[in-house]
């Protein structure tokens, strides 16, 4: 089947990963892509005749004013948009900072439907348009010292669900991509920090290597990121698209364990993450 050609795209979070895979892949693909990040000396690599780096903050309003003006003035449309710019948070819920905590929504949450808002008038107008938003399994699939991340792709997922609905009259898709493990710098990034729960004070230092291994489970036999762009592209652009994609290593194992009733998946993670070690207050 004969896919969508010659779009404008706009992909969040190019500055490494899956972003910037996922902007060489629907440049190479033939549409006329915009990679953006916060830092625009970071995507100096991605520049072609059909890739294009901007800057752009999701969490700014006036930064994604900006960016969508310059890539509207230069093409006079948008016709995908990729929510990718986002970050993970890892540690036990009842002693992850908060402030981070509100940082994470405002990013892998807000920062989204922002963006939605901002480009959703000229899709409406036109009466197509396709919008992709790169969720987790772990949205549908509770783990254990990522859970304020698990909580933001939950939310994302339905969002995504009910803004699908929504915007369906107006010729939009809406597409739900659900990462498994994934070749990313996600892990490294979120495990800024972990050596708190290793300290005295911490309720949860037995189990900070079980915390460290959560941290760097998406990295252990990932996918590789030019492979999952290369499938993702491919059926986001079809001309009937799917509404949900899973992809990545381990996304069956991982979408079937979180089908599990709920007191065998807690077991399950109880034994998988040392939790029997818990519930002594530290000497």
């Amino acid at each position: 089947m004969a896919g969508l050609t010659d779009q404008v795209v706009l992909v969040t979070g190019c500055s490494s990963g899956i972003g910037r895979a996922l902007a060489r892949e629907f440049a190479r693909s033939g549409h006329r892509t915009f990679a953006s990040a916060r830092r625009v000396a970071a995507l100096s690599e991605l520049e072609g005749d059909r890739l294009h780096g901007v800057e752009l903050d999701v969490t700014s309003e006036a930064s994604i004013d900006a960016a969508l003006k310059t890539i509207v003035t230069e093409t006079g449309r948008i016709d995908i948009v990729v929510n990718n710019a986002g970050f993970n948070v890892f540690g036990p819920l009842a002693e992850v900072p908060i402030e981070r905590v509100r940082h994470l929504f405002d990013t892998n949450v807000v920062a989204p439907l922002a963006l939605i808002q901002k480009v959703f008038p000229g899709m409406a107008a036109r009466g197509s348009g396709r919008i992709v938003n790169i969720e987790s399994v772990v949205g549908e699939l509770p783990t254990p010292f990522a859970g304020a991340y698990c909580a933001s792709k939950a939310a994302l997922h339905m969002l995504s669900d009910v803004l699908r609905m929504e915007v369906a009259p107006f010729g939009i898709d809406v597409i739900s991509v659900m990462p498994a493990a994934v070749r990313s710098n996600i892990a490294a990034a979120g495990s800024v920090g972990l050596e708190r729960y290793a300290a005295a004070d911490s309720r949860y230092r037995a189990v900070h290597r079980q915390i460290e291994q959560r941290a760097q489970a998406s990295q252990v036999d990932p996918m590789d990121t030019d492979e999952f762009a290369a499938r993702l592209v491919a059926l986001v652009t079809r001309r009937s698209p799917p509404r949900v994609v899973r992809l990545g290593n381990g996304a069956t194992v991982l979408t079937t364990l979180g089908r599990l009733p709920g007191p065998v998946l807690d077991r399950v993670m109880h034994r998988r993450f040392g939790l029997g070690r818990l519930g002594r207050t530290p000497a």
